[in-house]
């Protein structure tokens, strides 16, 4: 799975993420499927640092984009978070450039904090 070769400069390769995830256990990496066929990719974690939860990757192939499963990912894995009844917040960040993200995440609800972090927008979902 790749993304579309615009995109390739906003989203770590799938590799990439995995080698973060065995290094970071508590990171939780989930596959997307529509039906029987992977569409894509996300990981979440629980951040050492602000101890909040973070959605660190979200990845829909070239191929399946602009079809929804991008913004279904997302609705399911902020429920999934929001099972931990401890926290109320969830951030998620991207690179200004990424219009797309800033399209998707601004519709599911997020708003932008404040705060640049090695110069990615950071936005925050509050529930």
């Amino acid at each position: 799975m790749k993304v579309a070769d615009e995109q390739t400069k906003f989203v770590a390769t799938n590799m990439f993420s995995l080698a973060q995830a065995k290094a970071f256990p508590e990171c939780e990496c989930l596959a997307i499927y529509h039906d029987d066929e992977l569409v894509g990719f996300t990981m979440y974690c629980m951040d050492h640092e602000d101890q909040e939860y973070w959605i660190y990757r979200l990845m829909i192939d070239a191929k399946y984009q602009s079809k929804g499963y991008g913004k279904a990912a997302m609705e399911l894995v902020i429920e999934k978070i929001k099972e931990d009844r401890q926290h109320r917040v969830i951030y998620i960040s991207f690179e200004p450039e990424n219009i797309w993200a800033q399209q998707l995440y601004e519709q599911i609800g997020f708003i932008a904090d404040g705060r640049v972090i090695d110069g990615e927008v950071v936005y925050k979902l509050e529930y």
